[in-house]
């Protein structure tokens, strides 16, 4: 081995006999607070925690039990790549990191319905309910960039605010190409119809235009819920759109 492999290796090896709460550290500073990783145990070699997303205070929030183990011949190639285990339930996925590059592969996570309130603070008041199953077939973010795709499917999706369940199962999908991500929302069954799509880059407020139809035996329940945050622009049609 040369002298340059030695040191990337040895500097390697040193990053992750480091503790795991360096990783803790590092989240709520890339993310202002909104993901912590709390209950760290163990080195970044190998560790453990509660893997936490909070709301825009950094108090309310859900938390999921996370693992991880360094693969160690990925430490001579400049980089770490770990199997990332999520819950002790669902298959480990690969997250890669280098200097400047992070990589997500193959991923797959189910959180509870209200974690889409703590991304949309104005879906909170809703109190949603059902499970919301995030897939990641490819994911890398680099210097500003991010390239890859998204999705989140809301299973037995409902609320708390109405009789009505479930309202249906519904589909989010996430493109990104570089500093650009867009999104497309769309129903896959049920009485309450959503569509919408949205678009957003540079650090910018996210734009997005979402409408839900109602049909006529369920306009009664379900019309004071859906004008808690959308505008209705006729009998039975919603509108949603921002900023």
């Amino acid at each position: 081995m040369g002298l340059g492999s030695f040191v990337a290796a040895f500097a390697a090896a040193s990053i992750a006999l480091a503790p795991a709460t360096l990783v803790d550290a590092q989240l709520a500073r890339a993310s202002a607070g909104r993901l912590r990783l709390a209950g760290a145990e163990g080195t970044l070699w190998s560790g453990a925690g509660w893997i936490e997303v909070r709301d825009a205070d950094g108090r309310a929030g859900i938390a999921r039990r996370i693992a991880w183990r360094v693969l160690p011949e990925s430490m001579l190639r400049a980089r770490l790549a770990a199997e990332v285990e999520m819950d002790q339930t669902a298959k480990p996925f690969l997250l890669t990191m280098s200097l400047s590059r992070i990589e997500i592969a193959q991923a797959g996570i189910t959180v509870p319905a209200a974690a889409l309130g703590l991304g949309v603070p104005r879906l909170a008041p809703l109190r949603l309910t059902g499970e919301v199953r995030v897939s990641i077939p490819r994911l890398s973010l680099e210097r500003g960039r991010m390239d890859g795709d998204v999705t989140l499917q809301w299973r037995a999706a409902g609320s708390a605010l109405t009789p009505v369940s479930p309202l249906g199962e519904y589909e989010l999908r996430l493109v990104a190409t570089g500093a650009a991500v867009h999104a497309t929302l769309s129903t896959l069954e049920g009485p309450l119809q959503l569509t919408g799509e949205g678009d957003w880059s540079g650090g910018a407020p996210p734009r997005y235009l979402a409408t839900a139809k109602v049909p006529a035996p369920q306009q009664e329940q379900l019309a004071p819920l859906l004008r808690l945050i959308a505008v209705e622009r006729s009998v039975g049609s919603f509108e949603l759109r921002g900023p």
